[in-house]
């Protein structure tokens, strides 16, 4: 997959679990990333992390690029089976999704908005995506910001074990309305 924006190309690669570990590491243990849950994670713990996923049959992580260069990490995941298992019920074509975008130094106005926008057009670049699922913490509104400019439409607070969580989902319809981009899908 292969985006281009105002700020730059966005590419996904597969996440290489022991290549990108340290990576990640210094990602998801930054004051940034709180709502990752992994501030006190230890490198081998990232990658351990990162190993089980690769392993899951449900569930899989890509690393994103900015003009090729490493600048955020999208999980996907089969909701049925990992994250949301008992929470909600779950309809054909649902998909669940992570995203992080890396700490630094720069900032490039609308990089976050682009980030997720370039992840949204791969999740349904699958024919058989029609729904996203995410669940992030309540208490993070700045997603919840961006998720609703993508087309997410909050439905309610969820009770997981590490959070309270605000289910929320974006249909295909719904983010090409949002953002004007054809997903070349069933609308």
């Amino acid at each position: 997959m292969s985006t281009t924006t105002t700020t730059g190309q966005l590419t996904l690669r597969p996440l290489d679990p022991a290549a990108d570990a340290e990576l990640l590491h210094r990602w998801v243990t930054d004051p940034k990333a709180a709502f990752w849950l992994m501030q006190d994670a230890r490198l081998e713990d990232v990658e351990r992390e990162y190993m089980a996923i690769a392993a899951a049959e449900h569930h899989d992580t890509f690393l994103g690029l900015h003009d090729g260069e490493p600048a955020f990490l999208m999980e996907r995941y089969d909701p049925a089976h990992v994250e949301l298992v008992g929470l909600y019920e779950p309809e054909p074509g649902d998909i669940g999704m992570h995203f992080l975008t890396a700490p630094s130094e720069i900032r490039i106005p609308g990089f976050t908005r682009a980030v997720i926008t370039a992840v949204m057009e791969h999740l349904f670049a699958d024919p058989a995506v029609e729904r996203v699922v995410v669940e992030p913490d309540v208490r993070n509104t700045a997603v919840h910001a961006l998720n609703e400019a993508v087309g997410f439409v909050p439905d309610r607070e969820i009770a997981k074990p590490e959070k309270t969580a605000l289910l929320s989902f974006c249909t295909r319809a719904a983010f090409e309305a949002a953002t004007g981009r054809r997903t070349g899908g069933a609308a």
